[in-house]
């Protein structure tokens, strides 16, 4: 057996201008799902050169599940003070909840400005850095890897401040178990080959998975005081797409082998068809891997099902 050695390519090689041919290569659809993997995002409406006042942000994108705005800054260079004080004016300007520089490497003074800022702002702002390489194996075409060097971390953030009541406690004993619960999901999904994308694991009771549309969702939901999990597919403003589901409720409720619970209004504009899975816990993570694995089941049966009529 032959076994050929890792060779690291420059990148410029690949990519002579940021903008013209880093950023246009990176906007193209297949090319996302690098960055999508990584950040645990669906991005989508992706738009190149979004203005800023009198300066242009390389990448404006949205997140497909929560609608969160998200900004990509390409440095093909090794960070500097300009483009960090780039990405802040963006983020500001554009309501970016996450920033994301990709540099050619990133120095130990910008780590520790994008670790200050995830550790000191709030939970809805997250930054990543992350650095651009590209390797090739003997004659091979050379592949791009994108290493992340410093990314949030909510769990921190949800837990800085020790002088809580008792209702706070609470409430971070149960951020505590969502973020523990949706890292074994993670760890799941990945061992199960990934039959939907991964999202990052958060302190928060909801996980989204994309079925490609920006009104409509699946959330999977932790409900410990029901003691279930709640899955189901989530539209916005979007009575025309649930009273088209509707009208083939028994086809699909024959797809997916499950009753489901039809709610056209079930808060403002919203519509909801669910799914109770029961026996969540959080004192009691005995069943976990059961719960887990079915509950990646029907999110990706219901994924595949609504898909068919988008």
């Amino acid at each position: 057996m032959n076994i050929g050695k890792l060779k690291e390519v420059d990148i410029r090689n690949l990519w002579k201008n940021e903008e013209r041919d880093f950023s246009t290569w990176l906007a193209k659809e297949e090319n996302i799902e690098y960055l999508n993997n990584i950040l645990g995002l669906n991005l989508t409406d992706i738009r190149r050169e979004e203005h800023v006042g009198s300066f242009e942000c390389d990448i404006f994108a949205k997140d497909e599940t929560s609608d969160t705005n998200v900004i990509i800054e390409n440095q093909l260079e090794n960070s500097d003070h300009n483009h960090l004080g780039k990405i802040i004016t963006y983020a500001s300007g554009l309501n970016a909840n996450v920033v994301v520089w990709i540099v050619r490497r990133a120095r130990e003074e910008h780590r520790s400005a994008i670790e200050w800022l995830n550790n000191n702002t709030n939970d809805d702002i997250n930054f990543f850095l992350i650095e651009l390489h590209a390797y090739s194996i003997g004659s091979s075409d050379p592949a791009p890897m994108f290493e992340v060097i410093e990314k949030p971390n909510e769990f921190i953030k949800n837990h800085k401040n020790t002088s809580i009541g008792n209702n706070e406690k609470i409430m971070n004993r149960a951020r505590t178990e969502c973020l523990e619960f949706w890292t074994l999901f993670n760890e799941t999904l990945e061992n199960r080959g990934k039959p939907f994308n991964v999202r990052k694991a958060t302190p928060h009771h909801w996980y989204d998975v994309a079925i490609g549309s920006s009104k409509s969702h699946i959330a999977i939901e932790l409900v410990n005081s029901d003691n279930l999990i709640r899955i189901g597919l989530y539209m916005k403003n979007d009575y025309e797409f649930f009273d088209k589901l509707f009208e083939n409720k028994e086809n699909i409720e024959r797809d997916l082998g499950l009753k489901l619970d039809w709610d056209r209004e079930c808060s403002g504009l919203v519509s909801r068809i669910k799914y109770n899975l029961k026996g969540l816990n959080y004192n009691d993570h005995s069943n976990y891997e059961e719960l887990i694995n079915s509950s990646i089941t029907i999110a990706n049966k219901m994924q595949k099902t609504f898909k068919k009529y988008l």
